[in-house]
């Protein structure tokens, strides 16, 4: 399926993570054993959310689903989602669970040295409540999810949207998630997966270390049923693949802020190219400026994404 074919004006509908951010950059070389001096904030994140606030911010209507705790911070994660211009109307809130939590420790460049995340209250995103939803899903043109999803839950969502004849993208997420993909490679339509996820997706019988090997797993991709393939390789760029093309973006040479966030631009700004009619060179390209642009942020999601200040940037 081409997503050109169906009704771009439709909403997407993200299902996944919402979570608290709490992330922190040294300000020298991290020594283990001890307090180090850091930069700390906090920010409102999860994959699926981030997705879906980019998406909305580029002025595509879409809709999240997901689950926080029926308190303060719950409120607050789905009311700053909702100024963003995403639909909530299908959130859950519920009682006696924390709403998710991520803690993601960098080095002193900015990049990811180490993540907990806390999501167990996914768990509560049931296979009986998204069933529940079912409305929603007619009303969608694409789904979009991250693999904090149960196993149940996946299968219900593939069930769902393949009797509607929805496409579904996905986000690896993590390299212990990304086998909960596994399952479903050929009912893909889009997978993103970082270098290391893919190579965990592979069983690391390509293991993508660079661009060739990058572009040598997306086209693995492929061959297993998934129909775009998007491996952001950090400073090597993003490789992608589809049945009759492949290729390979560089990164944007930039000074990095913040490096959360920018995969996951990257992927909502891809998705809103292919939704509207834009060529996979391009919505790529428009991805990796968005990335760039998130990177040289120092929130996790960029208010000021839109689709003129993407073209106004955009990688060559």
């Amino acid at each position: 399926m081409q997503l050109s074919e169906i009704n771009h004006e439709k909403r997407v509908l993200v299902i996944g993570a919402s979570s608290l951010d709490v992330i922190g950059r040294p300000q020298g070389i991290l020594v283990a054993g001890t307090s180090n001096p850091a930069v700390v904030r906090t920010d409102y994140g999860g994959v699926a959310r981030n997705v879906s606030e980019n998406i909305a911010r580029l002025g595509q209507p879409v809709s999240l689903i997901t689950v926080v705790g029926k308190d303060r911070l719950g409120r607050q994660v789905l009311e700053h989602t909702q100024s963003a211009g995403v639909e909530i109307s299908a959130c859950l809130q519920v009682g006696k669970c924390n709403t998710a939590a991520y803690l993601a420790v960098q080095d002193e460049k900015g990049d990811l040295y180490f993540g907990l995340d806390d999501m167990r209250i996914l768990k509560r995103l049931t296979s009986r409540y998204l069933r529940s939803q079912e409305k929603i899903f007619q009303q969608s043109s694409l789904v979009f999810i991250d693999a904090n999803l149960s196993s149940a839950a996946m299968s219900t969502i593939f069930t769902l949207a393949g009797q509607l004849g929805i496409p579904v993208c996905a986000d690896a997420t993590s390299t212990s998630l990304s086998g909960c993909l596994k399952p479903f490679l050929d009912k893909i339509y889009l997978l993103t997966a970082n270098r290391y996820e893919a190579s965990a997706l592979l069983d690391e019988k390509f293991r993508v270390i660079d661009p060739p090997s990058g572009l040598r797993a997306a086209r693995e991709f492929i061959k297993m049923g998934v129909e775009v393939a998007v491996i952001p390789i950090a400073e090597g760029g993003v490789c992608y693949a589809t049945s009759e093309t492949s290729g390979h973006v560089p990164s944007v040479l930039t000074k990095i802020v913040d490096s959360s966030g920018a995969g996951d631009a990257l992927t909502a700004t891809t998705i809103f190219g292919l939704l509207n009619d834009l060529g996979i060179d391009e919505a790529i390209r428009l991805g990796v400026t968005a990335a760039s642009l998130t990177l040289t942020n120092p929130t996790t999601t960029l208010a000021e994404l839109s689709l003129e200040l993407l073209y106004g940037n955009l990688v060559i």
